[in-house]
């Protein structure tokens, strides 16, 4: 229905932007600390925290760095972490084993975040990528990367960090069928309350090149992720894509990237009134880290209309590299 607005001088909408304490009132949108998810990278060593160089302020963290971070993190009221596994080139294989290890880097991190803080959400990352020695999210055969046996490493993935205390379960791979795998993975082996947040509408997108840095993963991948990765002219695949996760099982749902596609988002929370989420993924910070560190921009500001622009497209929360920044600003 469409509001009804009494014509000039007795409707004078500045009136409501007078003063901070008006605009305050009237505001429609609020963001918050609870509204962070913390991406964090973490790396083999102890005492480490290694840079990396395409993103600024961004680090690689041994497992005991991990938890420090985790606990300043909590500390500032982030409700969440997601951990990213940054795997030595020598557990890299064809067979993708290192993903299912209950000790790989990524299943420690976990177990000692939950320890330093147990109160602390501990999301995951579920895709072969880290551990695939071309560099795929799934299983390369004949150039040709196949589905059912990816979504069969996918599940085994899943457990481990279920068994290591994985809260969140994060599958960013794109497949065909794995929510559903995973849901009744989880059931049958007493992991009933780990949620899941399924990247279900995740782009073929060039913002991800520094993550992938990040990752190790730039050099070892061959080839592109278009035959399993969206189409970014696409925006009603994104829906049926919503549509059969949250069908299979899937708790929550995230767009990504996020910026380029806050269309996509506010079509996603009309259509179905889920938990929807977005990643504002390397690309998008870089860029805005790169011209705030060249003067060209307000860092600060951009930063903070930048997450507010999703909370106004429809987001319950935001993964996102500026949270400890994000959240110190947002604690006063």
């Amino acid at each position: 229905m469409k509001p009804t607005v009494a014509p000039f001088p007795h409707t004078r909408l500045r009136r409501a932007r007078r003063t901070p304490a008006l605009r305050g009132l009237t505001r429609e949108n609020l963001l918050s600390v609870e509204d962070l998810i913390w991406p964090v990278f973490v790396r083999e060593g102890k005492g480490e925290i290694e840079p990396v160089a395409s993103m600024p302020g961004v680090y690689r963290r041994s497992v005991d760095k991990i938890a420090e971070a985790a606990k300043e993190a909590h500390a500032l009221g982030i409700p969440a972490i997601c951990i990213f596994p940054y795997t030595p080139l020598e557990a890299r294989t064809e067979d993708c084993a290192e993903a299912w290890n209950p000790d790989n880097i990524a299943n420690r991190a976990i177990r000692a975040v939950k320890d330093a803080v147990p109160d602390m959400a501990v999301m995951t990352d579920v895709a072969l990528d880290p551990y695939n020695i071309n560099g795929h999210d799934g299983y390369v055969v004949n150039g040709e990367i196949v589905n059912d046996r990816t979504v069969e490493a996918l599940v085994r993935m899943t457990l481990a960090q279920a068994q290591a205390g994985a809260d969140i379960i994060g599958p960013s791979d794109m497949m065909d069928g794995r929510i559903g795998a995973m849901r009744t993975a989880l059931e049958q082996e007493g992991y009933q309350n780990v949620m899941i947040l399924s990247y279900s509408a995740k782009y073929a997108s060039a913002y991800y090149g520094p993550f992938r840095d990040a990752v190790g993963a730039s050099g070892a991948l061959t080839g592109d992720k278009k035959t399993y990765q969206m189409d970014p002219a696409n925006s009603d695949e994104a829906l049926r894509l919503i549509e059969r996760d949250l069908r299979e099982g899937a708790d929550m749902v995230m767009v990504k990237p996020g910026t380029p596609y806050l269309d996509i988002i506010r079509r996603v929370k009309d259509s179905f009134g889920v938990p929807t989420f977005a990643y504002q993924v390397s690309g998008e910070y870089a860029m805005i880290q790169a011209a705030a560190q060249n003067g060209w921009i307000d860092g600060e500001k951009i930063m903070m209309e930048s997450l507010l622009g999703f909370k106004r497209a429809g987001c319950n929360g935001v993964l996102t590299y500026f949270a400890p920044e994000a959240a110190k600003l947002l604690n006063g």
